[in-house]
C-alpha cells in the first residue's frame, strides 16, 4: 500500500510515519501487546477511511465522523477489540456494523475470512470501494441488520460489535463456534457503556468485562434490499469506539 504526503503540507511527514507514531503513541503504549494486531494497525493506512475533509486528523487520538450520525472508532479502541477478539489466519470473524470499513480492514489483515454488515447503504459501498481498492479478497460488506448477524457463514470464531446494546443479542451468540469470542459494548447508548466479552464454552458462556468505553447505538430493524437473508445476495468484498473516549 502506498501513502501520500501529510495533509498538513510537510512532504517529510508521510501518512505512513504518522501511521507508525500512532501506533507506538496510542496503541503500544496503552498496553496492546499481540504482535499481530500491532502489525495490522501499521498497515492499514486510516486516513484513506476518512472523510477528505477530516484526512489531516486520521491519526489522532479519536473516533472521527464519517457521517449519517456514524463515527470510525478511536484508533486504541479498534486495536482492542481486535486483541480481545484473538483472531489469526484460521478465523472465520463476523464484524457488525462495518461503517467506513476501517475496522474490517484491521480484520482482514488477521483473520482469513471476514463478513462484515452495515444497515446504511452508502457506507455499505463505500466499505466495500475501500477495502477492494486496497486488495482484501477475504473481506466482504452485506446492507443488513447486523442483530441478527449473517446466518449464512456461521458459525464464527470471532464476532466483533462496533455499536452499543444493552444485551447481547441472542442471535449473534447462537452464531458463535465453540470456544468462539463476541466482543460487544453493553450499556445504555447516551452513557459509558463497559466493553464486554462473551466465550462460548458449549452450552454457556463465559464473560469477561474490559473497560468502559462509549459507541453509538447499535440499531435494529428490517433493511430493505437486506443481503444476509438469503443465499443469492450480490456482495462484493468488502464502523467503529473509543476508551472513555469511544464514538
Amino acid at each position: 500500500m502506498s501513502d501520500a504526503p501529510d495533509p498538513a503540507g510537510n512532504s517529510q511527514d508521510t501518512a505512513a510515519a504518522r501511521r507508525t507514531r500512532m501506533v507506538e503513541d496510542q496503541i503500544v503504549r496503552r498496553g496492546i501487546r499481540d504482535p499481530d494486531v500491532i502489525a495490522a494497525m501499521r498497515a492499514v493506512p486510516r486516513h484513506l477511511f476518512v472523510p477528505d475533509e477530516l484526512v489531516g486528523a486520521a491519526y489522532e487520538d479519536s473516533p472521527l465522523p464519517i457521517g449519517f450520525g456514524q463515527t470510525i472508532s478511536q484508533p486504541y479502541m479498534v486495536a482492542l477489540m481486535t486483541e480481545l477478539l484473538e483472531a489469526d489466519v484460521r478465523s472465520r470473524v463476523l464484524e457488525v456494523g462495518a461503517g467506513s470499513g476501517y475496522q474490517t480492514a484491521v480484520l482482514a489483515e488477521l483473520a482469513g475470512e471476514v463478513y462484515a454488515v452495515e444497515r446504511i447503504p452508502a457506507l455499505v459501498e463505500q466499505a466495500r470501494e475501500r477495502l477492494a481498492r486496497l486488495g482484501y479478497r477475504n473481506a466482504r460488506v452485506a446492507l443488513g441488520d447486523g442483530t441478527h448477524g449473517w446466518p449464512e457463514h456461521a458459525p464464527y470464531d470471532g464476532i466483533l460489535v462496533a455499536a452499543a446494546a444493552p444485551e447481547a443479542p441472542p442471535p449473534l451468540l447462537a452464531q458463535l463456534a465453540e470456544g468462539g469470542r463476541l466482543v460487544i459494548p453493553l450499556g445504555d447508548a447516551h452513557r459509558d457503556q463497559m466493553l464486554t466479552v462473551y466465550e462460548r464454552r458449549g452450552t454457556e458462556f463465559r464473560v469477561e468485562r474490559a473497560l468502559r468505553c462509549r459507541f453509538v447505538p447499535l440499531l435494529e430493524g428490517d433493511v430493505e434490499g437486506d443481503e444476509t437473508l438469503g443465499d443469492d445476495a450480490d456482495v462484493n468484498p468488502g464502523a467503529e469506539g473509543d476508551a472513555t473516549e469511544g464514538d
